[in-house]
């Protein structure tokens, strides 16, 4: 659905973004992570035909960027970080007026909008002047309108910023059932950990340049090399952990409060004997799991020394924060 080769756009001698290389199918949710002015907004418009880059190539849905701009704005819904909104329409006749634009006819028009509504849940706004929408609710009528003339790809800006947690949550939800409707979906957001939960693939960019672009269990096992377990149990947690560090695939534990963290040695994927062990020694075990790295950690682990986070300028020519 989304190619890119050499994705390259530079304002004299700054780059906007290098050699960007992205190969998404449809029903790919992928996040894309980076500090403010990493290039983020820069790749989605050019996927968008609103940027032309300075070289390279991309195609969506088989259309490249080049030569057929018009064919892949039908197929794209693009929602900028901030956009405006005509306060002195109700919402249904904002969705309306952009389903006209369309050109989605008569009865269909009003059917398309409703089920739009419905989809975002935002139906019992319908006649509430959009000026007088939450910043979740206008994040949501942004992306019904999107989805008016049912595009096959996303580009989504920062879609959850801004939000308090209960408008985070209800995004996120609607996200991961366009996911899995078949939607290609681009999705920007500083809100690290909350992607984790939404995206399966993931792209982490700084200064223009794509250090990270993988599945996200790929990114997590390249952060934490070493398995950690998590264990509480019942009893001496002190003679426990000297039991289990004497194991020839433990590198080291720490007890903390009669939890053990277990370090195990690189390359170790079967600790089936530890529980074993701890059972037939008459330890009581209340909780034997993996220790899970979230989005956020991974992040901070694979940008180590990144200085200055979100205080890179913007390119030239760029009007958006990213």
């Amino acid at each position: 659905m989304i190619r890119t080769h050499d994705l390259t756009k530079k304002y004299e001698s700054l780059f906007a973004i290098r050699a960007i290389e992205l190969d998404l199918v449809a029903g790919d949710v992928f996040g894309f992570i980076g500090p403010n002015g990493a290039g983020k907004t820069t790749t989605m418009r050019i996927l968008a035909t609103l940027l032309n880059p300075s070289w390279g190539e991309a195609y969506v849905c088989d259309h490249s960027i080049y030569t057929a701009p018009k064919e892949i704005r039908r197929l794209v819904g693009y929602m900028p970080d901030f956009f405006g909104v005509y306060d002195d329409m109700r919402v249904i006749e904002y969705l309306e007026f952009f389903a006209s634009a369309y050109r989605i006819r008569g009865p269909q028009r009003r059917e398309t909008c409703d089920e739009m509504l419905q989809l975002v849940d935002l139906d019992f706004k319908r006649n509430a002047f959009a000026n007088t929408l939450s910043r979740g609710q206008t994040q949501r009528l942004g992306l019904a309108r999107v989805l008016l003339h049912n595009p096959q790809v996303l580009l989504l800006d920062e879609p959850l910023s801004g939000l308090d947690p209960r408008a985070r949550i209800e995004m996120r939800n609607l996200l991961r059932r366009l996911g899995q409707m078949g939607k290609t979906i681009i999705v920007s957001s500083h809100i690290l950990p909350e992607l984790a939960d939404v995206c399966n693939k993931i792209g982490i960019i700084d200064r223009g340049v794509m250090s990270v672009n993988a599945e996200v269990a790929e990114v997590m096992k390249q952060v934490r090399r070493q398995t950690v377990l998590k264990v509480s149990l019942q009893g001496d947690s002190d003679g426990a952990a000297q039991l289990v560090e004497q194991h020839q695939i433990v590198d080291r534990v720490q007890s903390n409060d009669g939890c053990l963290e277990i370090t195990l040695f690189e390359g170790i994927e079967d600790y089936s004997e530890l529980p074993t062990l701890l059972i037939q020694e008459g330890y009581r075990l209340s909780m034997f799991c993996e220790d899970e790295l979230n989005l956020e950690a991974a992040f901070m682990a694979l940008t180590k020394g990144m200085q200055d986070i979100g205080k890179e300028g913007n390119a030239p020519g760029d009007d958006n924060r990213d």
